[in-house]
């Protein structure tokens, strides 16, 4: 009878001893320890690439707002051309206008050079 009882105690003995380990393993306190450490190794290199994004990313809108700046330059001076050819045929005009009232006046059109006056060179 001694054999089935000694049997009965070692399992109950390998039993106890697998549930320790098992307790010991999965402990709230062990997985707590593990992420911690994983934590305490991960953060630096985490907090150096938030550095970096951030930095990228005020880099890109200073590029962002000087491209936007730029188009909307291109884009007034495109729209001024308007302008520019409005004032260029009123140049035209008025230099027609002018001719037409030196024909009439008998005047030519070439404007005299200013004389010298004694004295200067």
């Amino acid at each position: 009878m001694e054999e089935p009882e000694m049997q009965l105690k070692v399992k109950k003995v390998t039993d106890k001893f697998t549930e320790s380990l098992y307790v010991l393993a999965n402990e709230p306190s062990v997985a707590l320890f593990r992420l911690q450490e994983h934590v305490r190794r991960s953060l630096p290199e985490l907090a150096q690439h938030k550095s970096d994004m951030q930095s990228w990313e005020e880099q890109s809108q200073g590029a962002i707002y000087t491209v936007e700046y730029a188009c909307s330059a291109i884009k007034n001076m495109t729209d001024s051309s308007v302008y520019f050819k409005s004032i260029d045929s009123l140049l035209k005009n008025s230099i027609t206008m002018k001719e037409q009232l030196n024909s009439s006046q008998g005047r030519s059109t070439i404007t005299p050079q200013p004389k010298n006056h004694p004295g200067t060179s």
